[in-house]
Order: C-alpha cells, then sequence, then structure tokens
C-alpha cells in the first residue's frame, strides 16, 4: 500500500473513531461520569501516553517565546474544546453534535478572514450563512430520543466547541511549520490538563467506581486511547502525506458513521429537523470548501 493511500486510509479511519465516539461518550455521560470528569480521565489518560511515546522521539528544543502560543493552543484545542464538547454531548444526541461539529471548517474559514485576513468571496460567504442557518435551526428546533436532557443548550455548547477547535487550528499552524508535532504536543495536553482540572477532579472523585460496569470501563478507555491518543497519531500520518484542505474534508463522514452507529444501536433517531439542518450545513460546506483545483 502506497503512503497516499495509507494516508486515505488512516483519515478515513479518524472519522469511523470519532462518530463511533459520540455514541460511545454518551453512553459513559452522565449516568456513570458526569463530563468534566470524564475529561478529566481523557486528558490526563492522553498526557501520560503523549509523553511516554516523547521519549522515543526525536528531541528538540522548544524556544520560550513560544511557550504563549502553547498555552493557547492548550486552552482552545484540550480544555474549553473539550469542556464544551463533552458537556454539550451530555445533553444532546449523538447525531445532533455531529452535524454541528461538520461546520468546523466553515468556522476556521471565517476566523482566517477575521484573524489573518484571508480574502472571502462570495459564495463562501453565501455558504457560511446557509451553514449558521442549519445549525440554528439545530440549535432551536432539534430534539432527541434518550437521555438528551437539554439539546438546545447541548447543541450550543458543541457548536462553542467547534469554534474553539477553529482557533486552535489557526492557533497551532504556526507551531506545526516549526516543530516535530510531538515537540510541543505533549506540552499542550499537559497544560490543557492543569486547566481542567478544576472542573474534573470533583466530578473524577465523585464516581463509584465499583458501580462500573465492566462495559463502561472499557469505553471509557476506548475514548482515551483511541479518540484522542490514537487519532491524533493517524492525523500526523495523513497530514504528512496530504493537503490540509484534503484531510479537512474527511470531517464530512463523520456523521454519517455517527448516524449508522447511533441509529443501529437504537441510541437516536433521524428527524426532519435533524435532515433538514444537515443538508443546509453540508451545503454550506460544499460551497465553503469547493475549489477548482483539489487533491
Amino acid at each position: 500500500m502506497s503512503k497516499r493511500n495509507l494516508a486515505l486510509f488512516g483519515a478515513t479511519f479518524v472519522s469511523i473513531i470519532y462518530g463511533v465516539t459520540f455514541t460511545i461518550a454518551k453512553d459513559v455521560m452522565p449516568t456513570y461520569i458526569d463530563a468534566y470528569g470524564f475529561i478529566f480521565l481523557r486528558v490526563g489518560g492522553s498526557v501520560i501516553l503523549f509523553w511516554l511515546v516523547w521519549l522515543f522521539m526525536p528531541k528538540e528544543k522548544i524556544a520560550l517565546t513560544d511557550f504563549p502560543r502553547i498555552i493557547a493552543a492548550a486552552f482552545f484545542g484540550v480544555a474549553f474544546n473539550m469542556l464544551t464538547f463533552f458537556k454539550g454531548l451530555s445533553l444532546t444526541s449523538p447525531i445532533s453534535a455531529a452535524v454541528i461539529m461538520v461546520s468546523t471548517p466553515m468556522i476556521v474559514l471565517t476566523l482566517s478572514a477575521i484573524i489573518m485576513k484571508e480574502q472571502m468571496k462570495s459564495r463562501m460567504v453565501f455558504g457560511i450563512i446557509l451553514g449558521l442557518i442549519g445549525t440554528g435551526f439545530l440549535i432551536l428546533y432539534g430534539k432527541s430520543i434518550g437521555s438528551a436532557t437539554d439539546a438546545g443548550l447541548g447543541n450550543f455548547l458543541v457548536l462553542l466547541n467547534a469554534v474553539s477547535y477553529g482557533f486552535y487550528l489557526i492557533t497551532v499552524k504556526k507551531l506545526m511549520d516549526k516543530y516535530n508535532a510531538f515537540t510541543f504536543v505533549k506540552w499542550i495536553y499537559l497544560f490543557g490538563f492543569i486547566m481542567v482540572v478544576p472542573f474534573g477532579w470533583s466530578q473524577f472523585q465523585a464516581v463509584n467506581w465499583a458501580m462500573v460496569p465492566v462495559a463502561i470501563s472499557w469505553k471509557i478507555a476506548f475514548v482515551v486511547v483511541f479518540s484522542t491518543f490514537l487519532t491524533y497519531l493517524l492525523n500526523l500520518l495523513s497530514m504528512r502525506e496530504l493537503k490540509p484542505t484534503t484531510v479537512a474534508v474527511f470531517i464530512y463522514l463523520q456523521p454519517v458513521f455517527a448516524t449508522i452507529f447511533a441509529i443501529s444501536l437504537g441510541k437516536d433517531d433521524l428527524s426532519l429537523v435533524k435532515i433538514v439542518s444537515a443538508i443546509l450545513i453540508f451545503g454550506g460546506v460544499y460551497l465553503v470548501t469547493q475549489k477548482k483545483n483539489v487533491e
């Protein structure tokens, strides 16, 4: 298998993992562990894994002037990003959360235009508006089955997560150009872990582990090892062989896998609101990301 095909396989596998994660994490929260306690476990476990892997990677020294950017990346890419996503997912449904996450490329483009002064064409502006309408429609009117206790608030928090991740991508770009990813990712997760401790420690302590079924423990481990650590490694492989725009396209597969997995297990259902919202968001994403020459 060529390096390019291997990278494409890796990017697809990442989308499958993320799509499955929406339902797996939903099974854990909030019945067995609250959202912030789960984040404490996820980030803490990932910190250990990233630092262990770093021991076997080439060593680079990070300039002190780059640590403010690393701390900002930790806030937007780990702390605020995960706090809003997991709390939002605990309140809404897997399908709704996955659909909203597709708006991330539009958010990144908007932030790039504002912060980095990148020029946007009229169709991109129309696409962003279309996507925002779809997202707003889902937040205001999306209902869910099962344990979706407050779908509106949950959808809004997932949207905040997507915005935070957009800031993270812009913040981390210069670090990616300057260092090997393993040089700084361990610091990003370490600082991120310090940031989430005040939110997650009490909820982590409150978990009655004797009442947690073995199956749920395996799902927690899946989120830590596969949904966080492994997906980052696979994204590194994909980014090495593919253009960023090509890798970004794979986020559109997440709602597909999330929907198939959630419906097959009876964890969610399709409604007219979700279908219309998905059409609007995907239409907006298409207009925003369409290029004459793509990889």
